[in-house]
């Protein structure tokens, strides 16, 4: 069990420069991009038009890229389980205006705009039943998440380093792939959201940095910790209408596995570029379970490689209710 008292200690230590992540990290709210930016305006002679355009190029994605589009969409509006995560984690105090209670806020200003603008994207399409969507997401912020962090910020800090470089890698294929079709306006739209999480990436993995400076043995058995266990997407207990928690979510990951948006390899991927950010290897200082945690972790890509090297993708037999028959 982890020393909750010096992990309280070391977030207060960060907190002090809450005000210089924002800064470096984030964007004032008058500056950065808002949904109705990409959107069609309905205030407009072209209004129709834009959104017969729009809905030209959805009918002619395919399905697999198309499911990965409206589950990538789901997954941003489920945020509301992820603020009431983070706040919860030692060393933030809700109730406070300013330190991490401050970050954590303005991070989730900025990440409710990804869900809002793919949401009304999918409503305009024509294709989606929005209606088994919202259900699809009603439940995912009514089931909760266990991502496997407890309320131990080391171990969270290594969780949204990885996620939100996940979810800029799906976000940054997504819009690629679209703009091959002459799909460009969903693509500016996926390239916008992937920036965002390209940042809030980036100052998770300041925090984990400053944090190894501080306390080197505790975050280093924090990340090999987390890896063990793996980590799971946030979005592990999607479901749609008649099914339990989570039964939704291997026929998701197949299709973004088969549109090629997000991959086993990309696990790896993601994984390698941590231990290469964080300089694991040339960490010093360490006490024996942690160095021992440091010989797995620069180990562990190898041995993920092998068995995603063994591992194929089933081809498409379900049909998700999301979108219109």
């Amino acid at each position: 069990m982890y020393n909750k008292l010096i992990r309280i200690e070391v977030m207060r230590t960060l907190g002090k420069n809450v005000n210089e992540y924002i800064d470096s990290y984030l964007t004032p709210a008058e500056k950065i991009w808002q949904p109705t930016d990409f959107l069609p305006d309905p205030s407009s002679d072209s209004f129709h038009h834009d959104v017969e355009e729009l809905q030209t190029y959805a009918q002619e994605m395919g399905y697999d890229l198309f499911v990965t589009l409206i589950g990538d969409c789901i997954t941003e509006e489920a945020l509301p389980s992820y603020e009431s995560w983070i706040m919860g984690i030692d060393g933030v105090n809700q109730e406070e205006r300013s330190g991490w209670s401050q970050w954590v806020r303005n991070w989730t200003a900025e990440e409710n705009r990804h869900g809002d603008l793919l949401n009304k994207y999918l409503y305009l399409c024509g294709r989606v039943n929005m209606r088994e969507v919202e259900i699809t997401t009603h439940y995912l912020i009514q089931d909760g998440l266990d991502i496997g962090t407890t309320m131990d910020p080391y171990r969270n800090f290594v969780y949204t380093s990885f996620q939100e470089t996940a979810t800029n890698i799906s976000h940054r294929r997504v819009g690629s792939l679209a703009k091959q079709s002459g799909n460009t306006k969903l693509s500016r739209m996926c390239g916008v959201i992937a920036a965002d999480e390209a940042r809030h990436a980036k100052a998770y993995k300041h925090f984990v940095t400053k944090i190894f400076e501080l306390d080197p043995s505790e975050m280093m058995l924090a990340f090999e910790d987390m890896m063990r266990k793996k980590i799971v997407m946030p979005a592990h207990l999607m479901r749609e209408s008649g099914q339990k928690a989570g039964e939704l979510w291997g026929h998701f990951s197949d299709a973004a596995q088969r549109a090629m948006v997000y991959t086993g390899q990309d696990y790896i991927n993601i994984l390698s570029e941590l231990l290469e950010d964080w300089k694991i290897e040339h960490i010093t200082g360490l006490n024996e379970s942690a160095e021992k945690a440091q010989e797995y972790l620069m180990k562990l890509p190898g041995r993920l490689q092998r068995v995603t090297d063994r591992i194929s993708t089933p081809d498409q037999e379900y049909q998700f209710k999301w979108i219109k028959s």
